[in-house]
This record gives structure tokens, C-alpha cells and sequence, in this order.
């Protein structure tokens, strides 16, 4: 009986987001969810099987044969070709995109298999051995080697290469091919843990999630102060879902709390942990990804890419720190992995936690009483820290007084006496500035002009270490000028700061002080995090300065104090969600401090100490941020209680990015009006995108912002056709709910 699949090829086109049918040969199996080759015109490609069937529509002899699978198993479970599919249709992404999150990139094209060694075993029994050697006194190397090989098999690379070919000659001795692990760094630790002792809240808290996992799944928000214990919460529902005999998934939203996270995992978990993420060597990721399809691995740790871990019987989805941005992906398929968690884990039955100290606007909304069932939190909350341990003293500097007083340093007086206090104690303190570089631009103090990049609309940052400006968003590198551009006058100064400056004025301040930093600069090279927290945590440095990196998550006990230099550098960015990232970044990084025995303080350096977000930062108050926070978006209509959806347009010809963008808007208002949707809409117009010039492309925006309870699916298919209908020189791009507005 003749057999036909039907594949999606691995080429991402619009033209090509469809099934292709293929017959499959006499003799060959291929399943659902299995990679596998096949002509595609003259090339050979791959692609991914989505079904398998006796009939076919098309003529017998139009239909060309698979050349065969790539891997001899599905690569993709039921479970994640239907997540893509719904990923297809939520994204409005092609199905293959979606795919593909689903494997290791280096799967695609081969580039990526097994690392084998080769092996030598003993096949005869002890009494040929002895007989060997006494009948053969001579031969002293392979009577060496028989014994080795008695103890246990032995790589061939460490063994007498005469003396194995006589052995084999003799089939004394076999050779074969072994699997060889490429093991992450951070599962290499030997350490293990016990679980610890709950405090009233935690235990109230796993319960309610270890009941809804036994009745077939819930949803939770875990709401906890910082050093409140969520990740034992954590641990003991994972630990119930092994007991279920079901798998968790772990999510965190920086590599760098990765290795961190991992290490206490696994020290509770062993070698049933396994961890996925983007830092991890090609080899490393392919190995991980392999335990984990096949069962050896019932714990995944990892950053967001790894809600698509190839694990059967989910019973528990975690998503740690789920106000970070981080977890939206920035390029296509540009997905939530919270959301793509909400939806894996209703699918599986599985309970899905969802935890914050300070929890987003829309998260903790859902949490909030009159919310329709289908989108509602289960609120659990932790207002204690473990063992009762205080929450740290946070101290507002006003900078204008600093200014005032004549003290033009990074540093307020205040914090450098800290800091000076907290090393002659022996501890450890935590310096953060959410800007990398040594200082934010450069300008001429007689004209004004601020070096920008070409390329760009953007100002760029001065790398004293390379003695290089940099643009951030294009890369693009060039000397600091000596003289101002525009008007030849000697007098450029360098203003703001960064990480770089912070760490050598830290320096000049504190000679003896071993100072840490830790940005995407130092973290570029494999394990360079986990390098850096290694140096912090075994003491060989006691000051850590670093980005947002450092903000969340990271547990030192050692950790006394800690210093936010600008509060402001979130505050006045061009984005509505500005307030809330102030406050959940300053809430978070002084809750690093304090987190054992030693009390731990906070010292906030701002210029505008009495805007509510830095006031309730320091206060540590969520709920009356909260209400602030939600009363403001309530009233100037921003989400949740809308939606925000934009096309980006970009290319070389200003006019005709210009042109395509004013053209969709035009086409975007008749469709709106023909369907009866004007009523939902808010705003709707296209502008000059906030950067708008990126990369040497200009950029227009085609801006929509409807009510919450509009039809925005409809609208947002319609802004996606108009995208992929952009005209011949012009990129477009759907956003929804963008990360980033610029």
C-alpha cells in the first residue's frame, strides 16, 4: 500500500507556509514530528513531517519520493506539533518558524551529532587470561593490557595500539563505539542538598499547588517578598511531579541565573536535571536536548527557549521572575514564553506557577477578584523573608544635593562610606547601573552635538577600555573624535556613566577592593557568567558591578550592601512600562542584600526621589505601586487595559518607507471602518518610529492601540497581511505588545 507524508520544508517563505506531498518508499518509516529529506525543485532540503496518510489528491506521478529520515526518531512530540500549529496562528508566524524552536538550531542541516569514543572491552573470562599469560611470558604489553581491561573498559587512545591489534587478532578483546556526554559546567558539581525545613507560608503555598497538580492542573501567581523562599516552593512541587511520575519545566530569565539556579536543582534532582539554554556549546545543548526526549532528564532548567523542551508528562511549569521582558522574544516568531507556557501547561494538565517579588501590571491584575475564570491566578503570597530574617534598609540619596554640594562623582557620599564600611567588615556589596560602557555619550561642551552613530539615530557610548565609541544597536566602532566635529573645538566631554566608569572610580576609591563587573561585554564568551558569580561567590571578589544581569535571582550570603547609582536610567525612557521597570529593578537588586544572617541595606542614588516608583521601591511596597501603577494605565488607556500593536517598516529609500507606511494606514482605517471595529480603536496612525534611523535603514511605525475587549486578533491578521504585502524595498514587521517601543 502506497504511503504519502506531508511535509513542511525548512525554508522560511511566506509562498512556502504550506504542506508539500511526498511519497514515502517501499520499506522506509517515517512518523509525525520526524525530520527528514526530500527534493524540493532541484535542491534537496529538509523539512519536518506533520502527517502521514494512504491517499493522496495529487496524481500518483506528480509526487516525488522522500529520500529518507534525518533522525531515525520524531524529533518533534504530538504535544509540540500542535504548540506550533497554535504558535502558527498566534503568532502569525509561518509554521516552520515555529518549528524550529522546537530543536537545537544545530540539528538543522546535520550540524550537529553524537560525540562517540572509541572503546576496548575484555571478552575473554579469567581463566583464558591466566592461561595466556603464563603460556605466552613474552608478551609482557598484552598480558598489561589484559589486566587493565580486567578492571573495566578502557578508551583505545590510552592503550597500546600493537598490543590491542594482537589482542583483537586473537578476539581476546573487542573495540566499540560509546556515547560520550558533553556535560554543561554547571551539572558537573557533585554537591548534594537536603530539602530544607518550609516556613508556614511556603508550606501553605506548595500545597495549594501539589492539590490543583493531583486534580489535573492549576494556575498560580506566587507573590513573594525578595529572600522569601520561592524556590523551595519550587522544588517541592517539582519534587511531586517526580513522584506523579510526570517532569517539570523550569524557566529563568537571564543565562546569567542560570548556572546558579541549575547547581541548586541539581544538587536536589542529580542527573534527572538537565539545563537549555543559548550559552551552551553546540555539543552541550544537542546532549541535553537528547536526555531529554528520551526521559533521562525530568527536570529542565533554562531560559525562555526552553518551554519547547521535548518532554513528555509535564506535571509542573514554572516561570521564576515572570515580569522580565526577557521572556518576549524580539525577532520571529516573536513569542511570550509565558504565554506559550500558559498554553503547554493547560494542555498537559500540568500546574503552571508563575513567580515575582514584583509581579507585573497584567499578571497581577489576573490575580485580582471579577477576573473571567478562563484568564485567572490563583494569588499565593509569601510576605516574610526565611527564618525571619528582615527585609534591608533602603536609603534615597537626592544627587541634586550631591551636585550642590560639589561632589560630581558616580558616587553619593553616603555610598561611598558604605562601601568602605562593608569591606572593612569582611562582606560583600553589589554596585548596579543598568547601562553598560564607561560613559552614555560624548558632546562638545561649546556647540552641544552629540556624536551619534551613521547608521543609526542614536548617541553612542564611549568603551574606555577599547578607547572606542560604540553604537549599541548596530555595533558599529569608531575613535572618540579629539575635536568636535561640527564646530572644531577642543572641548569634548565624556557625560553619564556605565558600568566601566562605576568600576574605576570603585577603584580609585577602594585601591585594595577585587572588583567584579558583570555586562554583556564581559559576558560574551562561553561560562563567562557562571565564571564571574564563581569569582563573587567563592570571595575572590567582594564587589560586583554590574547591569541588570545582576538584579534578580542571585542569592549571596555574604551580600551586605547594596548600591543603585542612577535609579533614574529606566524612569525616562520613551515607554510606558518605564515606572514599572524602575521599581521592579530597584526592588529587586536590594533584595540581593541581607539574604542570610548579616542585615543588609540599600543605598538608591536618584535625581527625582519622589516619584512615586522610587518611593515605593524603597518602601518595598508592590501593592500600593500597584495601584498607582494600574490607576495611571487605567486612565491614558495603556495595556492591559488595551492592546498595542504596531507594523515597523524599514528600508534605504526614506520616502518609500514613508510611503508603504501612510498607504497601510489608509488601507488599516478602511478595513477597520468596513468591519465595524472603529468603536474598539483608540489610535491609530503612522508615524516616524522613535529610532528612525537603524542600521542604516530609516523607520516608520503603523501604530494601533485598541480597547483591551476589541477584536485585536482580527485587527492584528489584517496588520500582518499588510506587512507581508509590503512593497519591493520595504521591510515590514508585525509587533504585538512589543518589547521595546523605540
Amino acid at each position: 500500500m502506497s504511503r504519502y507524508a506531508h511535509v513542511i520544508v525548512d525554508l522560511s517563505a511566506d509562498a512556502l507556509d504550506k504542506l508539500f506531498t511526498y511519497s514515502v518508499p517501499e520499506g522506509m518509516e517515517v512518523a509525525p514530528g520526524q525530520q527528514v529529506a526530500a527534493p524540493f525543485g532541484p535542491r534537496r532540503v529538509e523539512g519536518f513531517v506533520v502527517s502521514v496518510d494512504d491517499v493522496c489528491e495529487i496524481e500518483p506521478e506528480k509526487v516525488k519520493p522522500l529520500y529518507g529520515p534525518v533522525q531515525g526518531y520524531p524529533v518533534v512530540l504530538p504535544e509540540l506539533m500542535e504548540l506550533a500549529d497554535w504558535m502558527h496562528g498566534r503568532y502569525l508566524c509561518n509554521l516552520v518558524d515555529a518549528l524550529r524552536l522546537m530543536i537545537p538550531a544545530e540539528m538543522r542541516g546535520g550540524r550537529v551529532r553524537e560525540k562517540t569514543r572509541r572503546m576496548a572491552r575484555l571478552v575473554w573470562n579469567a581463566e583464558q587470561v591466566a592461561a595466556f599469560e603464563a603460556g605466552n611470558p613474552r608478551a609482557a604489553k598484552q598480558a598489561e593490557l589484559l589486566r587493565l581491561l580486567s578492571a573495566g573498559d578502557a578508551e583505545t587512545a590510552r592503550l597500546n595500539p600493537s598490543a590491542l591489534k594482537a589482542l583483537r587478532g586473537k578476539g581476546a578483546v573487542e573495540v566499540y563505539e560509546s556515547e560520550l556526554r558533553r556535560t554543561p559546567s554547571a551539572l558537573k558539581s557533585l554537591e548534594t542538598a537536603p530539602d530544607f525545613a518550609l516556613m508556614p507560608g511556603q508550606r501553605r503555598a506548595a500545597e495549594q499547588i501539589i492539590a490543583a497538580m493531583d486534580a489535573g492542573g492549576g494556575r498560580f501567581l506566587l507573590h513573594g517578598v525578595t529572600g522569601s523562599g520561592k524556590t523551595e516552593v519550587y522544588i517541592r512541587c517539582i519534587r511531586h511531579a517526580l513522584e506523579m511520575g510526570k517532569g517539570a519545566i523550569v524557566l529563568v530569565p537571564e543565562i546569567a541565573l542560570t548556572p546558579q539556579m541549575v547547581r541548586w536543582f541539581h544538587a536536589r534532582f542529580g542527573d534527572s536535571a538537565a539545563v537549555l539554554h543559548s550559552g551552551l556549546s553546540a555539543g552541550e545543548r544537542y546532549d541535553e536536548w537528547r536526555r531529554i526526549r528520551f526521559g533521562e532528564a525530568r527536570v529542565v532548567v533554562g531560559a525562555r527557549s526552553a518551554i519547547f523542551a521535548p518532554m513528555e508528562d509535564i506535571g509542573a511549569v514554572i516561570v521564576d521572575e515572570e515580569h522580565e521582558h526577557t521572556y518576549q522574544s524580539d525577532s520571529r516568531p516573536r513569542y511570550d514564553a509565558r504565554e506559550v507556557a500558559w498554553h503547554r501547561a493547560a494542555k498537559c494538565g500540568a500546574a503552571l506557577v508563575f513567580g515575582s517579588a514584583t509581579p507585573s501590571i497584567s499578571s497581577f491584575m489576573r490575580a485580582m477578584p471579577g477576573v473571567r475564570p478562563e484568564n485567572r491566578l490563583t494569588l499565593l503570597e509569601l510576605r516574610e523573608r526565611v527564618a525571619g530574617r528582615s527585609l534591608p534598609e533602603v536609603e534615597l540619596i537626592d544627587m541634586r544635593g550631591e551636585f550642590e554640594r560639589g561632589n560630581h562623582s558616580v558616587f553619593s557620599g553616603r555610598l561611598t562610606a558604605a562601601l568602605g564600611e562593608c569591606l572593612e567588615r569582611g562582606e560583600q556589596a553589589l554596585l548596579f547601573i543598568n547601562r553598560r560602557g564607561h560613559s552614555t555619550f560624548v558632546s562638545c561642551r561649546k556647540c552641544g552635538y552629540v556624536v551619534k552613530c551613521a547608521q543609526c539615530d542614536v548617541s553612542m557610548t564611549y568603551h574606555q577600555t577599547e578607547n572606542q565609541l560604540k553604537c549599541h544597536y548596530c555595533g558599529a566602532t569608531m575613535p572618540p573624535p579629539k575635536t568636535c566635529p561640527q564646530c572644531g573645538s577642543p572641548y569634548i566631554k565624556y557625560f553619564g556613566a556605565g558600568t566601566q566608569k562605576v568600576a574605576e572610580e570603585a577603584k580609585k576609591l577602594f585601591p585594595l577592593a577585587r572588583i567584579a563587573r558583570m555586562d554583556i561585554d564581559t559576558t560574551r564568551e562561553k561560562d563567562a557568567h557562571e565564571r564571574i558569580l564563581g569569582r563573587f561567590r567563592s570571595g575572590e571578589a567582594n564587589v560586583l558591578i554590574g547591569t541588570q544581569m545582576i538584579a534578580k535571582g542571585l542569592d549571596f550570603p555574604n551580600v551586605t550592601l547594596v548600591g543603585v547609582v542612577a535609579a533614574d536610567s529606566t524612569l525616562n525612557l520613551p515607554d510606558y512600562r518605564s515606572a514599572e521597570r524602575t521599581f521592579q529593578l530597584i526592588t529587586q537588586v536590594a533584595g540581593r542584600a541581607g539574604r542570610a544572617q548579616k542585615p543588609g541595606r540599600a543605598i538608591v542614588q536618584t535625581y527625582d526621589p519622589d516619584h512615586y516608583a522610587i518611593k515605593l521601591a524603597a518602601a518595598q511596597d508592590y501593592r500600593a505601586f500597584y495601584r498607582r501603577e494600574s490607576a495611571f494605565r487605567k486612565s491614558a488607556l495603556y495595556p492591559p487595559f488595551t492592546s498595542i500593536a504596531r507594523v515597523i517598516y524599514s528600508g534605504r529609500d526614506e520616502e518609500a518607507v514613508r510611503a508603504a507606511a501612510q498607504a497601510d494606514e489608509a488601507r488599516m482605517n478602511a478595513f477597520l471602518d468596513a468591519g465595524g471595529l472603529r468603536a474598539d480603536v483608540v489610535q491609530l496612525k503612522a508615524v516616524e518610529a522613535p529610532i528612525s534611523l537603524l542600521r542604516g535603514e530609516h523607520r516608520w511605525q503603523l501604530f494601533l492601540k485598541m480597547y483591551f475587549k476589541g477584536d485585536s486578533e482580527a485587527a492584528c491578521a489584517r496588520m500582518q497581511a499588510l506587512a507581508e504585502a509590503a512593497p519591493a524595498g520595504v521591510r515590514a514587521e508585525l509587533e504585538v505588545n512589543p518589547v521595546n517601543m523605540f
